[in-house]
């Protein structure tokens, strides 16, 4: 997926025709691409920013079956949830995925171990057997708790469970998942903004874009559309609402919800494993993340950019708190080296706490040719895409004569469609030989020169790719050097995500790519000329292009740092909206 595939995709679709365009590149839109051309059908994905640029680079990094979601009985979403994380683990994708062991901490005597260690059972039972179905729990005395979590207050550590999940760094499956589906025959366009859909005979048949990269107008035509925006949903679906068409379109209803988290180094909290914590209405959770613990999450409304949702003063003291009040040590905000701020989007309900909505789905066909996506987890991202994908091809069927487009039972088996999907038994790029390579990734290093960390680095970004990134450093020696010293990432991993990741912007690779934006102190500013410099080289940026591709990320930096010192929500967004997004160019249609 380097620049020159990028145009030449770009002249392809340009007035050109595809079986289905699917509109967004997180993580479903990637699946879904991913499952049409695997079932042999031409496809288009559009996303008019980065790759998991949105939501799909700014959840909590865990692939996981929802431990809480028992509670509201939502047992279905849970078991799939749990079969998802175990392909995942498995087969799909295990150099990006890996077990995580968590912490439930026992405070209120045999009461709470009672009811938690049987939620904890049954969610163990639900994870199945084998080897990376990771069902396992313990439950652990006073003694051991206090071993295992020495950072607890007293009061928190009378016993406690523990559990496995999942973890995964969301922007890099994201990549992983596209560039699978690049290597089976899907087009991939970032920086390409959907202005309108075409319509004619009164049904979606596909889409007018802008490139913001280079300032063009195409067409791309198709007989179904698929929309998998998450929060931009209904302003997609909107687009359909046009005098040719023979019908309104119906309205998907989501309400996006605010998530923030927190990066603190290890050595600030003194944990052998992640630590969950019930804190209603939500959970409170410590995720092991690299050199940094991942502390999420708040839950609450938010109704401005969505874009850049912004994290306030206000939410990181309110999930300080909370991280507080189990600590025997309290942390400080001197102590956080990395905010983030994301959007659920969540299916509306009647729920008067965005916590309490449900995690699940929905598909629609919300026009003729337009079927839209929604709702879900990042963990289902591939029953999701496997459920719009058999609906858009409904619409494709009816396009082409062939039959009318029958309507999706309500009482379909659960997980059917994702089932028979093909992406059920496709490893994803860096899968193949990766437990191999990590078997011997001593030895790997030893041959290159490099610690036996960053060996390990490497194999658990790149997966079997690892010879790619290699290879560059094969060839100039000075690319195996770190961005910064602070953090593991290399000179030569920005080249390897130009030529092969997408990777278009300096945003786009310290952000995404690499995850320097919260895991540095700086948050990647130190790195930010270096990386410039190379990802021009290979982009023929000039020095003009380099020094404003630093000026915006700088300014990016400022304006988030700038919110996360603002008292609500209102004055957070308006400061982070103060750096104008890099990819605005001038509309040329």
């Amino acid at each position: 997926m380097g620049p020159a595939q990028r145009a030449a995709w770009l002249d392809e679709l340009d007035g050109g025709r595809v079986d289905v365009v699917v509109i967004g590149g997180g993580a479903t839109g990637a699946g879904c691409a991913l499952d049409l051309a695997l079932r042999g059908h031409s496809v288009a994905l559009l996303e008019q920013r980065d790759l998991a640029a949105g939501t799909s680079s700014r959840s909590s990094k865990l692939v996981h079956g929802g431990l809480r979601y028992l509670a509201r009985l939502e047992f279905g979403l849970v078991r799939e949830s749990l079969a998802e994380r175990r392909l995942l683990l498995g087969r799909l994708a295990p150099h990006l995925v890996h077990p995580v062991q968590f912490l439930y901490p026992i405070r209120r005597g045999w009461r709470e171990r009672l009811y938690t260690g049987l939620g904890i059972a049954l969610y163990s039972a639900l994870a199945g057997r084998g080897p990376h179905a990771h069902g396992s729990h313990r439950h652990l005395s006073a003694r051991n708790t206090r071993r295992l979590a020495p950072a607890l207050d007293a009061d928190m550590a009378r016993g406690g469970i523990t559990y496995w999940d999942g973890q995964t760094d969301d922007a890099r499956l994201v990549v992983a998942i596209a560039r699978t589906a690049a290597a089976h025959g899907a087009r991939i366009l970032t920086s390409a903004c959907v202005r309108e859909l075409l319509v004619a005979d009164g049904a979606v048949r596909g889409v007018i874009a802008h490139c913001a990269e280079t300032g063009r107008c195409f067409e791309v035509h198709a007989d179904a559309v698929v929309n998998a925006t998450g929060v931009w949903t209904s302003q997609i679906e909107q687009l359909a609402d046009t005098p040719a068409s023979s019908t309104q379109p119906s309205r998907t209803r989501l309400r996006a919800s605010k998530g923030i988290h927190l990066l603190v180094p290890r050595d600030r909290i003194d944990l052998q494993c992640g630590l969950i914590v019930a804190m209603p209405p939500s959970v409170l959770f410590v995720v092991p993340w690299g050199e940094r613990w991942i502390i999420g999450t708040t839950d609450t409304d938010w109704d401005l950019d969505y874009a850049h949702p912004a994290a306030s003063r206000a939410d990181i003291d309110l999930l300080l708190e909370r991280l507080n009040s189990v600590l025997a040590n309290p942390l400080s905000h001197q102590d956080i080296c990395g905010v983030y701020a994301g959007l659920r989007p969540l299916l509306a309900g009647d729920a008067p706490e965005s916590a309490k909505l449900s995690r699940e789905h929905t598909v629609a066909r919300v026009a003729p040719g337009l079927v839209s996506v929604a709702g879900g987890k990042y963990t289902t991202y591939r029953v999701m895409a496997a459920d719009a994908v058999e609906v858009a091809l409904d619409e494709v069927t009816a396009a082409r004569g062939d039959a009318a487009p029958r309507r999706t039972p309500r009482w379909r088996r659960r997980g059917a469609a994702a089932r028979r999907s093909p992406t059920l038994v496709t490893p994803l790029v860096g899968a193949h030989g990766y437990e191999e390579l990590r078997r011997r990734h001593d030895e790997l290093g030893a041959h290159m020169g490099m610690s036996r960390a960053t060996a390990a680095h490497l194999l658990d970004r790149h997966g079997d790719q690892v010879h790619d990134v290699l290879g560059l450093i094969a060839a100039q020696p000075d690319l195996g050097e770190p961005l910064t010293p602070e953090l593991a990432y290399l000179r030569a991993e920005v080249v390897h995500a130009v030529r092969a990741e997408g990777a278009l912007h300096l945003d786009d690779v310290l952000a995404r790519r690499t995850r320097l934006s919260v895991e540095s102190w700086n948050r990647g500013i130190d790195a930010a000329v270096d990386a410039a410099e190379l990802m021009g080289a290979e982009l023929g940026w000039s020095p003009e292009t380099v020094e404003r591709e630093v000026s915006h990320y700088r300014a990016r930096v400022a304006a988030e740092r700038d919110s996360q010192t603002r008292h609500d929500d209102q004055t957070a967004d308006a400061a982070r909206l103060g750096a104008p997004d890099v990819r605005c160019r001038t509309i040329r249609c």
